[in-house]
């Protein structure tokens, strides 16, 4: 069994999430960590998160690539953070701009805005003492890692990491973990960072409902592909299955401070 540790069930496409969840159960899903982007969807995360509290624990966010959104919808989300802040197991997605710099004229000006606003809630997670779920692909990376330092954050996971191999070092090196989406069943950069990273540092994540290549094209993507990325991490560690289902659900559990099911 295993967890999904990045997912946006307020997506949708999860409307019924009861079917939802059963589904992932037939794929040994048995629980998912639920994300936000915004306080509207965060506030459907937290609707998931009471309608199945046994399955689904609720992180709420703010994204950083979502260009729409203002410092009024920062503090709103700040608001929600503090006001919920017993309830949720993290902070996320959260991080810092990177794919919504490419043709932006004002790239410099985005990405201190975001440094800005990272700052804010990463002070907020810790002042509750909750971990943070980051989004800070490639060269967004290592700045995340310094604000990280910076606020004295202590549990951290890099959704859907994506970075050069001594970034992802100092991560580990750090005490961060990473985490890897069903990419890693067909993407060489995935599964050599798999390989180099101790099992200890890993997560896996299904980012559902993004839609993936490879084996699972035209596949619906939904909580139950963290399985199929597991048994991928298993093969690239010449590991049994069950043991590393077992170890990748106690990383999310110790990240998140999840009670086992």
């Amino acid at each position: 069994m295993i967890i999904d540790s990045h997912c946006h069930l307020h997506d949708p496409s999860f409307a019924d999430l009861a079917e939802t969840l059963r589904t992932s159960m037939t794929h040994d899903v048995w629980g998912v960590v639920a994300v936000g982007c915004d306080a509207e969807t965060n506030a459907r995360t937290m609707k998931a998160a009471t309608a199945a509290p046994k399955a689904v624990w609720a992180c709420l966010g703010f994204h950083p690539d979502w260009t729409r959104l203002t410092d009024d919808d920062l503090d709103r989300v700040e608001a929600q953070i503090s006001a919920h802040h017993s309830r949720i197991v993290g902070v996320g997605e959260i991080g810092l701009p990177w794919y919504s710099l490419e043709g932006a004229t004002d790239a410099p000006t985005l990405m201190a805005r975001g440094r800005e606003r990272l700052g804010r809630l990463l002070a907020l997670a810790s002042r509750w003492d909750l971990p943070v779920a980051l989004h800070a692909p490639h060269g967004a990376a290592v700045g995340a890692l310094e604000a990280l330092k910076r606020h004295q954050i202590e549990r951290a996971v890099f959704h859907w990491h994506k970075a050069p191999a001594e970034v992802t070092r100092a991560i580990v090196d750090a005490g961060y973990l990473i985490s890897v989406s069903p990419e890693v069943v067909y993407r060489e950069r995935d599964r050599e960072m798999v390989a180099a990273v101790p099992l200890d540092a890993l997560l896996v994540e299904s980012d559902g409902p993004w839609k993936y290549g490879g084996e699972f094209a035209g596949m619906g993507s939904g909580p139950w592909l963290a399985s199929r990325a597991a048994e991928e991490v298993a093969k690239l560690k010449q590991l049994p299955v069950e043991d590393v289902m077992f170890r990748l659900s106690t990383n999310a559990c110790q990240l998140f401070d999840l009670v086992w099911a």
